[in-house]
């Protein structure tokens, strides 16, 4: 059944979208970080892509730009039907670039029959020609910290290729898993990190018991192998408050300076998050005459998760992060300290000042759409599109400017035309600097605010948390004992990852992006470390 046609070519709309949208994107991210992309197998070869979905449309748009054009040169996309035959932007977007419609249950309650039948077939008629497709096999996009329940729909597609093509026992289709971790997906410059799983390959002669009549048992079997690796490289916790608690005990663990790459502080979180999900720290209880309810490790584990999370309260409560509790300092170098900062984030927001008169307007666009958003619906059904509406409205908005201050310079045009976005760009990268700057000024006005008593006592917890933190990630998970040292040796600099002094201090003004110390990081006047109710 296979053809010898070869891969569908490129349409131009979809190479325009790629390109423009990989700009898009690096503006509105930090940093992407893409990890073992050369996995994909090559064009011509008939796969299917299956990553995570919590971030709606921009989930797509960061797989089309983060899969090379030199591994595919396309990617084709399905989508909930109902996004076609708007007149709209998203509409026009997600048609011209191939992208196929696939009707979902939960868009047609007025009993209308939902048929995916054609569908299906432009899928594997798409995967015989040697085309990548993109499926997500969560069925849906939901602001959520945990995955939800993969469909069989992408085993079942298997399945149904490799019947049709059962006479050539060497057909080959793979399935690539993706994990995609926002560490905040609704925020401007944020940091992202992308990571494609090894690929599971199935032919006819090597997969019989996947040809009509199928063994349902391996489709399920697929479908689970699926789910775990796509776990396994994200941050998949069962409620904010747990991602919250592991993602403190990764800064605690390896903290503020370690020289670790991003892929490298998502599994660390993960790690601590996947050894507290089988407690709860309502049975931190001892059992009769002082014996434990639980076995001593789970017991530890118990009270360990409910000391983070105290400790993290009070921190946000106080409005400082773990790291000035970590380093004791004299009231005199807070002073000190602070002086500088304030010094250092005056002088750039006043050099960045004129250039954020060009951004203004962009971000009182996006935060206007954004807000407007929110408030059509619960948070789980909505806070997972913020980022597509900040980066369509941020688009249009900052295109407007652009032309503008062109128009108004006409004589000039040769010259404010490549200079306009320079302007930006760099304005941005300052503007970033100054707010980190400012942060790190508040965070030390507060430090200085907190009464001595208050910090001694933060201190002396912090320091039997820690303690207590390292005995459980080197003795019961296996961590690394001296993780500075560790990640330092570690190569990746490639992935987000700084090295050394002067790579450290190269980076920090550096004209393509900011070094990040802390993979939390947000351009925002205060560190982000809680979530939204999930139920409101």
């Amino acid at each position: 059944m296979a053809t010898s046609r070869g891969p569908t070519p490129t349409p131009w709309s979809y190479f325009f979208i790629r390109l423009l949208f990989k700009f898009v994107l690096k503006i509105f991210y930090g940093t992407i970080v893409i990890e073992n992309a050369e996995l994909i197998p090559k064009n011509g070869r008939p796969c299917i892509v299956c990553p995570n979905h919590s971030n709606s449309l921009t989930d797509a748009l960061m797989l089309v730009t983060s899969v090379s054009s030199s591994k595919r040169n396309l990617l084709r996309l399905t989508a909930k039907s109902t996004l076609f035959g708007r007149r709209n932007f998203t509409s026009w977007l997600i048609e011209s670039a191939g992208t196929i419609p696939m009707m979902r249950k939960k868009d047609f309650t007025d009993g209308e029959k939902v048929d995916n039948s054609q569908t299906m077939t432009k899928l594997m008629e798409a995967l015989e020609l040697g085309d990548a497709v993109c499926l997500f096999p969560e069925g849906i996009s939901r602001y959520h910290p945990t995955l939800a329940p993969l469909k069989t729909g992408v085993a079942r597609l298997v399945s149904d290729v490799l019947t049709r093509n059962r006479d050539t026992p060497d057909f080959e289709i793979s399935i690539v898993t993706c994990s995609i971790t926002y560490m905040h997906r609704e925020h401007f410059r944020s940091d992202v990190l992308v990571t494609f799983h090894p690929p599971m390959m199935f032919r006819p002669s090597t997969h019989p018991e996947l040809l009509d009549p199928v063994q349902y048992e391996e489709v399920r079997n697929i479908t689970a192998r699926m789910h775990e690796q796509i776990s396994h490289g994200t941050l998949d916790s069962p409620t904010w408050e747990l991602l919250r608690i592991g993602k403190l005990a990764a800064r605690m663990y390896a903290p503020l300076g370690t020289h670790m790459s991003l892929g490298d502080f998502v599994r660390i979180s993960r790690t601590f998050i996947e050894s507290f999900k089988d407690v709860t720290v309502d049975e931190r209880t001892e059992g009769p005459e002082g014996t434990y309810a639980q076995d001593p490790t789970t017991y530890r584990a118990n009270q360990l998760m409910g000391d983070l999370k105290v400790y993290q309260d009070k921190l946000a409560a106080l409005g400082i992060k773990d790291d000035r509790i970590r380093k004791p300092l004299s009231r005199r170098t807070i002073l000190v300290r602070m002086l500088i900062r304030l010094v250092w984030s005056l002088f750039l927001f006043s050099i960045c000042a004129p250039g954020l008169c060009l951004w203004l307007p962009v971000f009182g666009t996006t935060r206007y759409a954004a807000h407007h958003y929110t408030k059509t619906g619960p948070v789980h059904d909505t806070w997972d599109e913020i980022a597509q509406y900040k980066l369509t409205y941020g688009l249009f908005s900052g295109l407007l400017v652009w032309f503008a201050v062109v128009a108004l310079t006409l004589p000039f045009s040769v010259i404010t035309t490549p200079l306009v976005p320079i302007i930006m760009w760099m304005t941005l990268r300052w503007f970033e600097d100054a707010v980190s700057a400012f942060r790190a000024f508040v965070a030390l006005l507060r430090l200085l605010r907190t009464g001595k008593v208050t910090l001694k006592n933060l201190y002396e917890e912090r320091r039997d948390l820690h303690s207590r933190l390292v005995e459980h990630a080197v003795g019961t998970l296996g961590l690394p004992a001296d993780p500075e040292g560790y990640f330092a040796g570690v190569e990746g600099a490639h992935k987000g990852q700084v090295k050394g002094g002067w790579d450290s201090g190269a980076r920090y003004f550096s004209v393509r992006r900011r070094r990040k110390r802390d993979w939390n990081e947000t351009l925002r006047l205060y560190d982000k470390v809680d979530y939204p109710n999930i139920d409101s």
